[in-house]
Order: C-alpha cells, then structure tokens, then sequence
C-alpha cells in the first residue's frame, strides 16, 4: 500500500506502518515471533491430537499488522524455527519440520496471514459476522494446505482422518476466541478514537 493510499474507516490495522521507521517495524516483528513462539506452547489436552494457539496468532497477527507485517513476522518465526530455535508446537525447531508432515501447514502460515492482513485492511474484519467469515477463511485455508501436503505423503484418509478432522473443534473455538479478541480490539479503539 502506497503511502497515498488510505485504509477504509472499518480497517482493523492497529498498527499504522506508513511512516514508520524500520526500527519500529523491527520491533513490532521480534515481539509478533514471540507472540508466536508463546502461541505455540500453549496446548490444551484434545483427543487424539491436543490442539495449540498457533493458527490463533498467526491469523491475528495477521489481522492486527497488515498483509506486509504480518507476512513477514511469520516469515521470521519460521525462519526461527528453519535454524532450530524451540519455536514451534512444544517448543520444537529444525529443517525437519519443513519437510515433514506438518510442513503443509507451516507453509500455509504465512499465505494465511497475508490473506487475512490483506482483508482486514479492507474492513473485513469489522463485524462479528466478517471477522466469523475472514477467521474461518484462514483456517480453512491452513488445513486446506496442510491437508494437501499430507494427501502427497500419506493418502487423502490419512490427510482427512489426521490433518484435518482432529483440528476442526478447536478451529471453531480459535475462530470464536479470535472474533471476541477482535471485538474486544474494536470497542477500545472506539473509546479512544
């Protein structure tokens, strides 16, 4: 987005970059890693497979940053991770992942992010019912992706029965969390516009 440009009234872009120094943006992606890294240790106990808050973050980060920020902070995490820092789901890291069955996934983080940055930028994530609709699209997405990636290792049973049907409660409960986080986001930036 060009500095001319300007973001319409119902964006949800907390942070406006267009002025901002390389530092800040610096800053903003080193703490949107963490939020990340943090994300992806949280795990709640779900059968069969536990469910984490790394799609949560990304697709927030996603949200809150813009398509250009929020691609890129992705971007980083995972560069984290590529060199074995313990940024990943249990505090895992390493070239592994990125050839391995969760590599779909991975892969999908950043795309989702943009996508989602990109439509929050265009108001879509304004509204309880947009934001339900963008969240669900990003998850939808990253198990899309991730699904495939298993589909090319595995089979598509394997794809569906372990890549995607395990993750869809907690997809909703994401999409929930994240729609309340944002309306939560709204409300106070209306008090303090």
């Amino acid at each position: 987005m060009s500095s001319r440009e300007t973001l319409p009234a119902s964006a949800l872009v907390p942070f406006r970059l267009h002025g901002a120094s390389l530092a800040t943006k610096a800053v903003l992606v080193a703490v949107g890693t963490l939020v990340l890294t943090a994300s992806s240790w949280i795990e709640i106990p779900m059968i069969p497979v536990p469910m984490n808050m790394q799609t949560f973050a990304v697709l927030l980060v996603g949200t809150l940053c813009g398509w250009r920020l929020g691609a890129a902070t992705v971007l980083a995490w995972l560069a984290e991770a590529a060199i074995g820092l313990p940024v990943l789901s249990g505090g895992a890291g390493g070239a592994v992942h990125f050839v391995g069955p969760t590599a779909g996934y991975l892969f999908a983080f950043p795309i989702a992010a943009g996508l989602i940055g990109w439509l929050s930028e265009r108001g879509w994530t304004s509204d309880v019912l947009r934001s339900t609709a963008t969240l669900l699209f990003g998850h939808a997405l990253i198990l899309a992706l991730g699904a495939t990636w298993l589909t090319a290792l595995f089979g598509s049973d394997v794809a569906l029965d372990s890549g995607v049907t395990p993750f869809l409660f907690g997809t909703a409960l994401k999409t929930a969390l994240g729609v309340a986080t944002l309306a939560a986001i709204h409300r106070r930036a209306g008090r303090q516009g």
